[in-house]
């Protein structure tokens, strides 16, 4: 914020979601790593589009990801104060963006309504209903529709609307129950009001667990980090990340991933105007990480 003596380069836009924190942790990272005895390849990732769920997959599909041994991936805050630290973070829900076009037909809404079919109508009777697909007994399942849009004019019956929806699982399996019932329902509207959908599946990021001997390094480097006042083995995130494509890709491929979170303290939560970052905390996250790094290069040796 520019209250703080710093502000975005682009005039009102910022992100607010600690990724430079993010990188300028990765930086000193790679200084401490190039003083010490490390021994071995080190790769560092910076994560393009993550929060539109965009980036992970290409990552993990490109050939920088093959030969990885074990990946630390890591976020700063998420609700941790200044001090703590999680050395593995779960409960990522998977996650599947949907789009959904609505086409009917444009009438006069007073001169002759029963000529038009309701774009608008269909989309709403989708919403409503989206809202009422089952939970499930295995997990966690949520369902979002946050763009909602359609019409031209209060005489015109409207003949185009559309649905941005989003669903999560605390399982992939369970992601992709809730797109099933998401898409009957979007197609079971449109031809309740004689329209016709088109329904197109967007960004996507699986669940993913982080292996617990790279848990058990981060814990142990952890404790033993000047700043660091408490240690959490373990938490559950609630929402999702696309990290998870890095993650599951590398322990396909016979290695180890765990998730780390920094914790800082920040006045505003994140995505908001006031969030900021504990800057004390980025020395803990450098320390954490590249003590960790040399911990797990001293073992392989």
């Amino acid at each position: 914020p520019a209250d703080e003596g710093f502000r975005s380069k682009v005039d009102g836009t910022m992100h607010a979601c600690g990724h430079d924190a993010h990188s300028t942790i990765a930086i000193g990272v790679l200084e401490r790593v190039v003083e010490s005895d490390f021994r071995g390849t080190l790769k560092v990732f910076f994560q393009p589009a993550e929060e539109v769920v965009g980036g992970g997959k290409s990552m993990a599909e490109s050939e920088h990801i093959r030969d990885i041994d074990a990946l630390l991936a890591v976020h700063i805050g998420l609700d941790h104060p200044t001090g703590e630290i999680v050395a593995g973070i779960d409960g990522f829900l998977a996650v599947s963006h949907l789009e959904a076009e609505f086409t009917g037909e444009s009438a006069h809404a007073g001169g002759h309504p029963e000529q038009g079919r309701n774009a608008v109508q269909a989309m709403a009777t989708a919403v409503q209903n989206l809202y009422g697909i089952p939970r499930h007994n295995d997990g966690k399942t949520r369902v979002n529709a946050g763009v909602v849009e359609g019409g031209s004019a209060a005489n015109v019956i409207p003949d185009e609307a559309r649905i941005v929806a989003e669903v999560r699982g605390e399982t992939t399996e369970l992601m992709e129950y809730m797109k099933r019932r998401t898409r009957r329902v979007l197609r079971s509207a449109a031809q309740m009001h004689d329209c016709e959908v088109s329904i197109e599946t967007g960004a996507e990021a699986p669940s993913a667990t982080s292996d617990q001997a790279l848990v058990s390094v981060v814990a142990d480097v952890a404790s033993d980090t000047a700043g660091v006042e408490r240690v959490l083995e373990r938490d559950e995130l609630g929402g999702s990340e696309d990290a998870t494509f890095l993650m599951r890709k590398v322990q396909e491929n016979g290695g180890t991933a765990c998730y780390v979170g920094v914790g800082t303290d920040h006045p505003g939560g994140h995505h908001t105007a006031t969030f900021d970052v504990d800057e004390e905390s980025i020395g803990h996250g450098i320390d954490v990480l590249a003590g960790s790094i040399e911990q797990i290069s001293r073992r392989q040796s």
